[in-house]
């Protein structure tokens, strides 16, 4: 068990976790949080709190930021405001098809005093050679570009998603991993592009994510058009609703849809049953002797009684059998000829 807390170096922006130490800083309060550039100012929106799990390999809070921080810290956003103005000035001058998409401001590198990086989109291979030796006259700093593909651009500048709420990769994803378009058709989205690609116009990460809990609902609950029994009666599957994880069934009686659990249409009798297994350690079947056959041969008294061993019945042969049921028809003619000669 471990203490945890969460920061975030822009309002709304990414969380990033760190081991408070010896430190209790509470909710809207300003930490250092330790770089590769050296200690930077970000506001903790989660105090500090013990976890169940144990949480190993978290950087160590730096300590509380001081005012000379804080000063440091609004200098360092004005510079990089001023810094996006002017690079985008000296680009459009240039004529080129750039976009800049952020600035970072580095003052606390040793071997550097003032480094300034421009995150730039484009489309293609830009010659900016020129662009950077006028940048760092304007600036007075050393400049460095890096160009950053449509994801990286979407994670840097953030927004809102297709689904309302902020875009995944600029809250809580830290990898971009390679999303494909059968990841859509087993969650039965439409293949529309319109419909399935995220703000950055490539498809959107959640599909990557929650493709595994549509494989497994889908490998275990019935699938569309299968006979399933509800607590409200039989019906047909006609959809699936992942995310609630139910079933959308057509009711045979009277041909609504109702929303059942995927519990109630897939539960583990039911399984079973659909199977068509038996029990392995189920008692062999023995046979009542109430409704055993009947002997032919009259009983008598030393036959039940215990004190005399039970002998075996002789056996018949089927010539024999056969031999004998003749004579009983016979015998029976004969006392039917009886009874009507008197």
């Amino acid at each position: 068990m471990g203490m945890v807390m969460a920061v975030s170096f822009e309002r709304y922006g990414r969380l990033y976790y760190l081991d408070p130490g010896e430190f209790r800083p509470r909710v809207g309060e300003k930490v250092l949080v330790p770089t590769d550039d050296g200690p930077e100012v970000a506001e903790c929106v989660w105090a500090p709190q013990y976890v169940t799990e144990e949480v190993g390999g978290l950087p160590l809070c730096a300590g509380i930021a001081t005012p000379a921080d804080l000063d440091r810290d609004e200098q360092n956003r004005q510079r990089r405001a001023d810094a996006r103005v002017i690079a985008k000035r000296t680009i459009r001058q240039h004529g080129l098809p750039m976009k800049v998409v952020g600035i970072d401001f580095v003052d606390r590198r040793p071997d550097i005093d003032q480094l300034v990086i421009v995150y730039f989109s484009a489309p293609h291979r830009v010659d900016f050679r020129e662009l950077v030796r006028d940048l760092a006259r304007a600036l007075r700093a050393r400049i460095e570009l890096r160009q950053v593909g449509a994801r990286d651009e979407a994670r840097l500048q953030g927004g809102i998603g297709p689904c309302g709420r902020d875009l995944c990769c600029a809250t809580f994803l830290k990898d971009f991993e390679p999303v494909s378009v059968r990841m859509a058709k087993d969650q039965d989205l439409p293949l529309n592009p319109l419909k399935i690609s995220g703000a950055c116009g490539r498809l959107m990460c959640c599909l990557k994510y929650e493709h595994p809990l549509y494989q497994e609902f889908n490998a275990k609950a019935p699938a569309v058009g299968s006979a399933v029994e509800t607590p409200a009666g039989d019906g047909v599957v006609v959809g699936h609703n992942v995310p609630s994880d139910t079933v959308v069934v057509r009711l045979a009686a009277s041909g609504r849809r109702c929303a059942c659990s995927r519990a109630d249409v897939c539960s583990p009798r039911q399984q079973y049953e659909a199977s068509g297994t038996t029990t392995p350690d189920a008692p062999p079947v023995v046979p009542d002797e109430s409704t055993a056959p009947e002997s032919t041969a009259p009983e008598s008294p030393a036959a039940v009684s215990p004190a005399v061993p039970e002998q075996p019945e002789p056996t018949e042969t089927r010539e024999e059998r056969r031999a004998r049921k003749p004579r009983r028809r016979r015998r029976l003619h004969h006392d039917d000829e009886g009874d009507s000669a008197q």
